[in-house]
């Protein structure tokens, strides 16, 4: 567990953030129903799909004329990329074009699953890091090749809780926990987050953030699952600091059952 990450709040590559919520941009019915729904969330950092949102034509409606750079810390992202070299060279132009350097690699396998592809993603996250980019990386739910990852010099590890856009929220929770506790970066969960129980429970397992987009995006009313959402992450860290009580296979009675009146 990051040592650096206690309830009031968690850091990542020397940036500190006060709510531990990530959210996307991507998937809103427009602009100003994305901007409404993220200043719900509370969230302080938003990632941002550089190939397929809007980021530099002033002759149409940009992403920072709705989301302001000053105010949200932006995590350009490479959705939509299949390969290593696709992802690099879509950072690289992402760093040209706005000057990000905190950025969250993504390398997918083919659909219908969409999982990630770890070969190329390693190959990626070192042409990255090479190259001075502070990783943030999204992968398999796998302990040895994220802890591989960290290694090699990323900044946060973010495991799949479920397969992008499904909704079926964290669904190797066993997996999840042996990469945090082995974790000396911040680990959050990335995909399948379906609505705020997902989110609750992603850190009650201990993860220092929960990055969310279409359960937000999609769901019938954006701003109050936002906000839904942003309720989720509080409880659910503050469940994981305070410490749930054992499971057991019995009964336990919740009065002593010593010392009754006769």
């Amino acid at each position: 567990m990051n040592a650096d990450a206690g309830a009031e709040g968690w850091s990542v590559a020397g940036r500190r953030f006060s709510s531990r919520l990530v959210v996307g941009t991507g998937k809103y019915k427009d602009l100003e129903m994305t901007a409404a729904a993220i200043a719900a969330s509370g969230a302080e950092m938003v990632t941002v799909a550089v190939r397929r949102v809007n980021l530099s034509d002033r002759g149409a409606p940009m992403l920072q004329d709705y989301v302001s750079p000053e105010r949200y810390t932006y995590l350009p992202n490479t959705a939509g990329c299949f390969t290593a070299d696709e992802a690099v060279r879509t950072l690289r132009l992402a760093r040209e074009a706005g000057g990000w350097n905190l950025v969250k690699l993504e390398v997918l396998g083919p659909p219908p699953t969409l999982y990630p592809d770890m070969a190329a993603t390693l190959l990626a996250a070192e042409a990255l890091i090479k190259d001075g980019f502070d990783v943030m990386v999204y992968c398999a739910d796998d302990p040895v090749a994220a802890k591989r990852l960290e290694e090699m010099g990323c900044v946060a590890i973010m495991p799949l809780g479920a397969p992008i856009g499904s909704g079926l929220g964290v669904q190797n929770p066993l997996m999840i926990q042996m990469i945090i506790e082995q974790a000396r970066v911040p680990v959050l969960v990335d995909a399948g987050v379906g609505t705020a129980w997902d989110a609750a429970f992603a850190m009650e397992l201990g993860c220092d953030a929960v990055l969310v987009n279409s359960a937000i995006a999609l769901a019938d009313d954006p701003i109050k699952m936002a906000r839904a959402m942003n309720h989720a992450v509080q409880a659910g860290r503050l469940a994981f600091e305070a410490g749930r009580i054992p499971r057991r296979g019995h009964a336990s009675a919740s009065s002593p059952m010593t010392g009754l009146i006769r």
